[in-house]
């Protein structure tokens, strides 16, 4: 089924004609339509008009409002102030045009699809081999995994890419010990572990390894010889090495599928599957003359860059010794990515301490020609995980907080909400487990994506799992409520009535209902998915609102009445559903 138009966009097409219509003189205007607290919508676009014509703003306001075809779209339109258009819409045009929503046999909603999609590569969840996922791994994920789910419910071709840390110095420094070591490769299961008991053991050889590395100048050097082995493709060398990327990959599915994403194993390519593209990458920079030999390093020089020194502070490609830096890394996974995966738009979702780094790659990218007008690149930046005392989120003991530990709190204090609610409800044993891991882990990721990304956020379990206020169990019980007022419904279908005339609060949930394609295109363009956190938050309140003033199932109330009520609580289910799963969230039927 085509995509259904927005009433705000029909509107805005019907004014601008009328515009045209009525002031030929001022070619193709925009009436600069908004939401309105006075009337439905509000057009200020006569005003600045009226200054470039030299004309009457009231005037022209007039010429326009006449010039506006007879219809069932617009019920009521006046101008007020110096030329403003208050426009109240038709309680038929906003019934018909849900309809149209409802009736989408795609299961869309009317979302438009498509529309000028290019293929975006999104980079994200990029956790480390051989070390453990702490809670600043949680945004990255958080946050990829929705902006992946939005661009390709809007019709993106997306590439999913996990660029995880499986490269460099420590893996020379493990693998040594592993070799020295031997008899700790006996007691460690291997693939037959989960993936707590996985990451277990290879923290403990971390640590065990790290300590030598520190303390014996001789198992150092070895282990530099090692990374060197390495990276020639030595073969027990990199037998080791895969093990050790193999059951951290145990370690990392297992956290991701307790935070409900899906990570698929294709779409994993870390530092190393960029290994054999360095060499060319410095070539290519340095025979362009984008590169520059500095001290014997190899180095890209900016003008607006500069240390606390005020001396230039270059992006390192190629180290005085010869090895590689990030930035060859990230460069050459950008030449992947634009000529071999044909991306249109490269997104980053990285911490914005690395903004700076990402600048000087970007610029630099571009200098070589391989970003441009066509193929642009986007740092989606995010702020800190902070605790309630709005300090850095660490342990008591000052450690950095384990990721999985975390999660298994947030499932912990949300179970006991649900049983708290689960006896009036009738809920089993099972849906309870169940019910509490959606509701935790939909509050963990709902705290996250409903605050905008670059800000930092505190971390408040207790303010998490609340029934009131903006948290995703707010919006998980209005679903909740939906579905049991239409379960009660039995034989009593949602249908729409466009005859009727609309109480306020049902005006005002229909309105809201109609701006979901708008509300994900503008996601989808600007990369804020905390936009469509804030556009479910207002759905479900102006779903209560209606629950509080309009009563669905009631005998007093026509047949008709209460099949488009009906209507309206099944389209705002669905609605809700869709929005929360593209942000990664499950809405339980029963709660």
């Amino acid at each position: 089924m085509a995509s259904v138009n927005s009433l705000a966009s029909t509107l805005q097409q019907q004014l601008a004609d009328a515009l045209t219509a009525a002031l030929p003189d001022a070619g193709t205007a925009d009436p600069l339509l908004r939401r309105s607290d006075r009337a439905d919508f509000q057009a200020n676009g006569i005003l600045a008009l009226a200054k470039k014509l030299k004309g009457n703003p009231r005037e022209l306001a007039s010429q326009v409002t006449a010039a506006i075809p007879a219809g069932d779209l617009i019920k009521e339109i006046e101008v007020s102030g110096p030329g403003f258009l208050n426009i109240t819409l038709s309680d038929k045009a906003i019934i018909e045009t849900l309809a149209a929503r409802a009736a989408d046999d795609e299961g869309r909603l009317g979302v438009p699809y498509g529309q000028n999609a290019g293929t975006t590569v999104v980079d994200y969840a990029q956790p480390n081999v051989a070390k453990e996922m702490h809670v600043g791994h949680l945004r990255s994920a958080v946050i990829g995994a929705a902006m992946v789910e939005v661009l390709e419910f809007t019709g993106e071709t997306v590439i999913r890419r996990h660029h995880i840390g499986d490269w460099g110095t420590q893996f020379g420094m493990l693998i040594q010990y592993l070799i020295e070591h031997p008899q700790e490769l006996d007691h460690r299961g291997g693939e037959e572990q989960d993936g707590e008991a996985t990451m277990s053991s290879l923290n403990r050889l971390y640590k065990a390894s790290r300590a030598l590395f520190d303390s014996d100048e001789e198992f150092k050097a070895r282990s530099r010889d090692r990374v060197v082995a390495l990276q020639a493709g030595d073969e027990e060398t990199v037998a080791l090495w895969q093990r050790f990327v193999d059951e951290s990959k145990i370690y990392f599915y297992s956290v991701f599928n307790k935070l409900d994403m899906e990570i698929r194993d294709p779409d994993i390519v870390g530092e190393s599957g960029y290994n054999d593209m360095l060499e060319e990458t410095c070539r290519i920079l340095e025979e362009t003359g984008v590169a520059v030999r500095s001290e014997g390093a190899l180095c890209v020089f900016f003008d607006d860059v500069k240390g606390p020194d005020g001396n230039p502070v270059p992006l390192i490609v190629k180290k005085t010794n010869g090895g590689y830096g990030y930035a060859a890394t990230d460069l050459s996974a950008i030449r992947d990515r634009v000529q071999n995966l044909k991306a249109s738009t490269l997104l980053y979702v990285v911490d914005a301490r690395q903004s700076l780094h990402f600048k000087m790659v970007f610029e630099t990218a571009r200098r070589a020609g391989w970003l441009n007008e066509d193929v642009k690149a986007h740092q989606l930046a995010f702020g800190t995980v902070l605790g309630k005392d709005g300090k850095p989120f660490k342990t008591r003991e000052g450690e950095t907080v384990r990721l999985v530990d975390l999660l298994d709190e947030a499932i912990e204090r949300a179970t006991a909400v649900v049983r708290e609610k689960a006896e009036k409800v009738g809920l089993t044993e099972q849906e309870i487990v169940e019910n509490g891991e959606y509701v935790g882990i939909g509050a963990v990721k709902y705290a996250d994506l409903s605050t905008s990304a670059v800000r930092d956020y505190k971390f408040d379990l207790d303010q998490m799992v609340s029934l009131n206020g903006d948290t995703s169990v707010y919006l998980q019980y209005a679903y909740a409520r939906i579905k049991s007022i239409l379960r009660k419904a039995g034989e009593i279908r949602p249908v729409a009535h466009p005859e009727l005339e609309l109480a306020p609060a049902e005006r005002a949930l229909g309105l809201h209902l109609d701006q979901f394609g708008e509300n994900l295109a503008e996601v989808a363009s600007t990369y804020e998915p905390h936009k469509l956190a804030a556009y479910l938050y207002q759905l479900a309140s102006h779903y209560t609102t209606f629950y509080d003033q309009c009563h669905v199932l009631s005998d007093e109330n026509p047949a008709e009445v209460v099949e488009n009520r009906l209507f309206l609580c099944d389209l705002t289910a669905r609605t809700l559903h869709q929005g929360m799963a593209l942000l990664g969230i499950r809405t339980p039927e029963r709660l």
